[in-house]
């Protein structure tokens, strides 16, 4: 997912709007790695999230099956393991700082769901 030299992101289509639970977490596989998927449609202006699916902590790839919640006016997923937080916005752990989840961004594109 690289963007083009004039800044310009490159969208990709990942799945359908159709394969999303929402409040809840999906997977896809993108370039070999895996991206959770998440949809909010509370959440605001932005509702669809794209997290490193790898959780740092336990190294299981799970972030897409932890639970969508708010901490402090973050939206976060909580790890299904050790529960940590992971912010949607930027992949940030709110218990453990030093641990940041890569991010993408994300569009519905019609009913297709694109990252860049």
């Amino acid at each position: 997912m690289r963007t083009q030299s004039h800044s310009q992101p490159v969208w990709r289509p990942v799945c359908t709007r159709a394969d999303l639970v929402a409040n809840s977490g999906g997977v896809a596989l993108v370039d070999g790695i895996q991206v959770a998927l998440f949809f909010v449609p509370d959440a605001g202006e932005q509702t669809l999230y794209a997290i490193e699916n790898h959780d740092p902590k336990s190294g299981a790839n799970v972030i897409g099956r932890g639970i969508v919640g708010h901490i402090g006016g973050d939206l976060v997923v909580a790890s299904p393991i050790y529960k940590q937080h992971f912010r949607l916005i930027d992949g940030l752990c709110l218990e453990y700082p030093e641990h940041r989840l890569q991010t993408w961004k994300a569009r519905f594109n019609g009913d297709s769901v694109e990252l860049a």
